[in-house]
């Protein structure tokens, strides 16, 4: 969709500062915003400091300045595993699903932060939103392609109704036509009203859906604005991507 919103801003940081060691930050001072269901894309190179912002935003990497928040209330030092109560859905890269249970277990393990008379509607209408992984809600994780596994990760983070989607490389490993799969679902989600806060190396697909973007080189912003112009510059990709950057996402996007 590409609009620029002006809605009110859901998640936010301010000056963030973060990292896995106290005196080594890879987060610098980042301020960031995403509205009511807005899509925001983090770009940056190998390295920018991308996935550790948004696993700062989400509980999982520690700060040490800055603020963190979800609907106007402060998050910065709430504990990952509460985030879910607050609204925030955060899925990793990696280790997304418990690929030894079914699909079924998976999103009833998701369910369990709800209170216990709503989790079978939540997982209804999660099978609701996802009709493929309802065919299949008997079949272990582990068997699933890479596609449809990254569809369940997205669904189990969908069980709790949340405010704002985090997403770290949605698109990793996947063939481009799962990566269509993939971000058409995502638009979906986005259409529910749903905001999404994207990191992504895929740029051309995640800048096709997203509304703005921030672009980090070493752990600072340096770029923020809407998503077209800087998807469909060649010379915005050469300064923040580097030669044949366009090429390549370009071929990547199939």
């Amino acid at each position: 969709m590409n609009d620029i919103s002006s809605g009110t801003p859901i998640l936010t940081t301010e000056r963030l500062v973060a990292g896995y060691e106290p005196d080594l930050p890879i987060v610098r001072g980042v301020s960031i915003s995403v509205a009511e269901g807005e899509v925001v894309v983090v770009l940056g190179p190998n390295g920018a400091g991308k996935s550790t912002l948004i696993k700062a935003m989400a509980g999982l990497v520690k700060t040490t300045r800055g603020r963190v928040s979800l609907a106007g209330e402060d998050i910065t030092s709430l504990p990952a595993h509460r985030m879910a109560h607050r609204g925030l859905a955060f899925v990793p890269q990696t280790d997304n699903v418990f690929v030894r249970m079914t699909i079924e277990d998976n999103l009833k393990l998701s369910a369990a932060v709800l209170a216990k008379p709503s989790r079978r509607d939540h997982v209804d209408a999660v099978y609701d939103f996802f009709p493929d992984l309802a065919r299949q809600r008997r079949l272990l994780a582990g068997r699933l392609s890479g596609g449809q596994r990254q569809m369940l990760a997205i669904a189990r983070a969908m069980m709790i109704a949340p405010k704002v989607l985090v997403l770290d490389e949605a698109s990793a490993g996947l063939s481009p036509k799962l990566v269509g799969e993939v971000f058409a679902k995502l638009f979906e989600i986005r259409l529910s009203g749903v905001a999404i806060l994207l990191v992504e190396q895929n740029a051309r697909a995640a800048l096709t859906l997203g509304d703005r973007a921030y672009v980090l080189v070493d752990g600072r912003v340096v770029h923020e604005g809407p998503a077209v112009p800087l998807r469909d510059d060649p010379a915005l990709a050469h300064l923040f991507f580097g030669a044949g950057a366009t090429v390549q996402r370009d071929r990547a996007a199939g």
